[in-house]
């Protein structure tokens, strides 16, 4: 007996000078998903049919490292359905012709597409097609403030990993776009099976789509001015302490007004949502590498329960810290039993 046949044609649309790595991440993740697919029975006989399209006329694809792709063509060429649309950077290298061109194809596409999704500041060509308009969506951290501004009707999630939003899905940038591919794969063929592949690529089989881009104790680092950077350092080695303003203050040797002037001004958040992400951060550390209790890490990181640790997890990361914890340590751990 003929097993059904499921194709569904991924294509990964590319502009010129975009980062090699939003391309290859997730035709990596796809491809892999087809390797181990191949290899086991199942009851359908399904395909990934995986397509490197050029947003330009020519077929080879120069990048922002230098290293070029060799597509398999224009995307005006395509006369196949597609399944799961993947735009990879930003078209700020096409005449305004070519563009507006992909523009029109892309609003005419839009509604037969299944999945529609962008990597890094392809979010930009999305927003420009106004297929982001009322949606919430997210960029590279360092374009999100500019997506903003120039889209107010979007839903700008500063510092997402990726977001999906009906049948659109925008991924930070860089390596989120294997993130994003990786929740793709599991959408259609499960979260075993997604588990299989991460394990192959060694990755988290799902970074949270709301885990923050970038950490705290990164901005601690980049702070211009000294006396707010030193107290910044202060507060990572106090963390389980009660830090109110006027400790933080006398510490920098400022009145506690002052003080919170400049933190704000430095920091662009206040100095007590500044210490409740570093702690927060601080217990996903300690759920991943740890079999600590709840209220034992809440403990440790200064947020004194376990319930309030599960609520400020909802509150920052959408999800509880017992969830975090299996999707990241299960995964983790997994990995590493694969290939001691």
């Amino acid at each position: 007996m003929n097993k059904p046949l499921i194709i569904k044609h991924i294509v990964l649309l590319v502009p010129p000078d975009s980062t090699l790595l939003t391309t290859a991440g997730p035709l990596e993740v796809f491809a892999k998903a087809m390797d181990m697919f191949d290899s086991v029975q199942h009851n359908v006989d399904f395909k990934y049919q995986i397509h490197v399209v050029s947003m330009g006329k020519e077929k080879q694809i120069n990048t922002s490292s230098g290293l070029p792709i060799l597509s398999e063509g224009c995307y005006t060429e395509i006369d196949y359905p597609v399944d799961t649309l993947i735009i990879t950077g930003l078209a700020r290298h096409l005449d305004s012709g070519l563009r507006n061109e992909m523009l029109e194809w892309l609003k005419e596409k839009s509604g037969v597409i299944r999945r529609i999704c962008s990597v890094c500041s392809g979010a930009f060509i999305l927003a420009e097609a106004g297929l982001l308009n009322g949606k919430k969506a997210t960029a590279h951290w360092s374009k999100n403030e500019e997506l903003a501004l120039m889209y107010p009707s979007i839903d700008v999630q500063i510092a997402r990993i990726f977001i999906k939003d009906g049948k659109i899905y925008t991924a930070a940038g860089i390596t989120s776009g294997m993130d994003l591919a990786l929740a793709l794969v599991e959408e259609d063929l499960g979260q075993s099976f997604a588990l299989q592949v991460a394990r192959w690529l060694v990755l988290y089989l799902k970074r949270p789509g709301n885990q923050s881009q970038f950490s705290t104790y990164l901005d601690c680092k980049r702070i211009g001015n000294p006396i707010i950077r030193k107290v910044c350092e202060w507060i990572l080695e106090h963390l389980r302490e009660d830090l109110p303003v006027e400790r933080l203050a006398e510490y920098a040797a400022m009145s506690p007004r002052n003080f919170a002037r400049v933190f704000v001004r430095e920091l662009r958040v206040s100095p007590a949502k500044f210490i409740n992400k570093l702690r927060v951060e601080n217990a996903s550390r300690h759920l991943i590498e740890t079999q600590l209790s709840l209220d034992e890490i809440a403990d440790y990181c200064g947020l004194k329960t376990g319930e309030n640790l599960r609520r400020q997890f909802l509150s920052l990361l959408e999800v509880t810290p017992a969830q975090y914890r299996k999707s990241f340590q299960s995964s983790l751990y997994d990995a590493e039993v694969q290939y001691m």
